[in-house]
């Protein structure tokens, strides 16, 4: 039987709204890989990967894009031997809101989707060269 639709509305609306400040053991990060069986290789600011994994209450309500971010606690796992580094606790979804706030790292810097402006002068709009 499938979950009621208030559950799912209450998933979606606990993801729209970033947190006031962050926890000294959770960190924002890009998600670079999806490994299968809700399982995600992401990639922290400083580099570094890690294997988290995606809560039973996210599952099937909340889809998970690779380039997206989200925000994993990296303590979750410490007193079970095995190879997951942390749990994802909050998809970002709405990413204006959370480059906004004061925790968002620099090095996730929005990409434009515009070309890099070069010095060469641009030919749009012009008139072809006459010989």
């Amino acid at each position: 039987m499938a979950k009621p639709k208030r559950h799912l509305l209450a998933t979606a609306e606990e993801t729209s709204n970033p947190p006031a400040n962050l926890e000294p053991t959770q960190a924002i990060a890009r998600v670079s890989k999806g490994e299968g069986k809700n399982l995600y290789s992401v990639e922290l600011p400083s580099g570094t990967s890690l294997l988290v994994e995606l809560p039973a209450r996210f599952r099937s309500a909340i889809w998970i894009k690779r380039g997206g971010f989200v925000l994993v606690d990296t303590t979750t796992f410490d007193d079970r031997k095995n190879k997951l580094d942390g749990e994802i606790v909050n998809v970002v979804r709405e990413e204006k809101q959370w480059r906004k706030q004061a925790y968002w790292p620099a090095t996730f810097v929005k990409k434009s989707s515009l070309p890099e402006d070069s010095d060469d002068e641009s030919t749009v709009g012009k008139m072809p060269p006459v010989e």
